[in-house]
């Protein structure tokens, strides 16, 4: 039986470096199919990205775009977690985002005060949104597909309501935004050139933790996975189904009220009509592509913020505008795919070798109990 566990044990690690590889090679060749498809030239492609880059603007452009990116994977991988899709982190970070910048640019507390309780607003917001879906989905049978899509709906209708002038908007030539937030609501940034990192990027990297630490480390986080794996067997052993289906969804909103913070506390300082919108559709793909594991999504955050900055040169040296997205759907589905094939090939070979060692070690018995009749 040692000798079967080191094996398996074995084959396990050879599998999980299989997976990544394979995606990225089906990806490269996929991709490559695609630009020859269009008319041009792959390797030019290949090389115009990694030149652009390659440069300290791209790379702290990459950087910053990643970290609302990874967070808002975070509040997907939450809810995957549990077989739950919560659609709803773009409304949920929106309107959390507008919350916590209405309340700043009201008040002005002193020192890193003002910082916490715009987060802490942020952050309960968005539980609060998502929580309506977790109470809808445990109490009426409602899926919380439906009501997170609808619920996007509704936060930008109230965002819209609201952010008009003489109401919580104040107008800016076309634009419409709050009021600026006072300067101690203003995040720290490393001072790398020729911009400034934002600093959330810590808050992200401590987000990522706690996930990882709850997840594999507690109690709850044990719970959790069981009712994602199996609800009926998670509540013949005791736990209530619909209790963690609502802390699981008021968790995930929690975290999706951090992806608008930096932008907010380290960019804009207010939120307009401009406030970047979409990312956390962004969050649910990188979320598959990183395998909903912390540094799985950091990996993934990053690759997708290095396809959108360098996606933009390749625009500029004339190829399609819809290449790069192509390409992010081809690495999503490649990952997705390559995964779930080495996923079912190391199930089948590990009952191969259970069952030849069962086997073995049934022959062995029988040769000892004729040896010992005889």
């Amino acid at each position: 039986m040692k000798t079967l566990t080191r094996s398996l044990t074995k084959d396990k690690v050879l599998l999980a470096l299989a997976a990544p590889l394979l995606a990225i090679a089906a990806a490269f060749v996929i991709s490559s199919l695609v630009f020859l498809a269009s008319g041009e030239n792959p390797l030019r492609a290949y090389w115009i990205m990694a030149d652009y880059g390659h440069y300290s603007d791209s790379q702290v452009w990459i950087i910053n775009k990643a970290v609302p990116y990874y967070l808002s994977a975070l509040a997907v991988a939450i809810g995957f977690r549990m077989n739950l899709f919560n659609i709803g982190v773009d409304g949920q970070y929106r309107l959390a985002a507008f919350a916590a910048a209405a309340v700043g640019g009201a008040i002005a507390l002193p020192g890193a005060l003002q910082i916490i309780v715009l987060i802490v607003i942020a952050m309960l917001v968005g539980a609060l949104w998502s929580g309506i879906a977790g109470v809808l989905k445990t109490s009426r049978g409602v899926s919380e597909v439906i009501t997170t899509i609808m619920l996007n709906a509704i936060a930008a209708s109230v965002i819209g309501y609201f952010l008009q002038d003489g109401r919580l908007a104040i107008k800016d030539g076309n634009l419409l935004h709050t009021r600026f937030l006072p300067e101690s609501s203003h995040f720290f940034s490393f001072p790398t050139h020729p911009k400034p990192v934002y600093g959330f990027v810590v808050i992200a990297a401590l987000a990522g933790f706690v996930y990882w630490f709850v997840l594999n480390r507690t109690r709850f986080g044990f719970d959790l996975r069981a009712v994602g794996a199996s609800e009926p067997a998670a509540e013949a052993s005791g736990v209530s189904v619909k209790r963690m289906v609502v802390i699981s969804m008021l968790l995930s909103g929690a975290a999706a009220g951090l992806v608008g913070m930096p932008t907010l506390l380290g960019e804009s300082f207010n939120y307009g009509t401009d406030f970047p919108a979409g990312i956390g559709f962004t969050g649910i793909a990188i979320a598959l592509l990183g395998r909903n594991h912390p540094v799985g999504m950091a990996f993934g955050a990053l690759l997708w913020a290095f396809l959108d900055r360098t996606g933009s040169r390749l625009e500029f040296e004339g190829y399609a505008q819809e290449i790069v997205g192509v390409i992010q759907g081809v690495i999503v589905l490649c990952v997705v795919i390559a995964y779930e094939i080495v996923r079912r090939y190391g199930l089948r070979a590990q009952q191969r070798k259970v069952g030849e060692e069962l086997a073995a070690q049934a022959r062995t018995n029988e040769s000892d109990k004729a040896e010992a009749t005889a």
